[in-house]
């Protein structure tokens, strides 16, 4: 229970367990949680790891990339931005729509659809990740916001010294 509730302290634990039909004394649970180098529930709400916080909330995630598909026309090379949510519980990806020039108009259009209330590609979903490109307008996470999806923008991640990106 102090592993699956970082905020919980003894007394919580003591509560639930008497709830299941277990009457434990809080000190029992506190020697319980030493013994098993489990720290004291303020200092575990405070050691929260990005592992536990993305697994302890994957079904409300999602994930919003682009990636660029080249396709050769009349003689020349064009590139394609292809826009795909990817649920991350799931692990399935949603094509969300692809373009030549994906401006803001375009990008204010997706999220729109995306937040569609029975049949966006986000239903169900309450945050969404993306990185920091300038594709993600202030306007598109603007509209995600309107339709009940708060954009989470993943900080920038340095690169390494010989040049290569992590």
């Amino acid at each position: 229970m102090a592993r699956e509730n970082s905020g919980w302290g003894y007394d919580r634990i003591v509560g639930a367990l008497a709830n299941l039909g277990h009457h434990v004394p809080d000190q029992t649970v506190g020697n319980v949680l030493r013994r098993r180098g489990i720290q004291l529930a303020p200092q575990r709400s405070q050691n929260t790891t990005w592992r536990e916080l993305i697994e302890s909330h994957l079904a409300v995630l999602a994930g919003i990339d682009f990636f660029t598909v080249e396709v050769a026309h009349l003689a020349r090379v064009r590139t394609y931005y292809v826009l795909f949510f990817i649920h991350l519980e799931s692990r399935r990806a949603c094509l969300a729509g692809i373009t030549r020039h994906p401006d803001e108009a375009w990008m204010q259009q997706m999220a729109r659809n995306a937040t569609g209330e029975s049949w966006g590609n986000l239903e169900r979903r309450r945050y969404a990740l993306h990185d920091r490109d300038t594709k993600f307008c202030d306007s598109f996470r603007a509209t995600l916001r309107s339709g009940g999806i708060r954009p989470i923008q993943l900080p920038a991640t340095p690169s390494r010294r010989d040049g290569c990106a992590r």
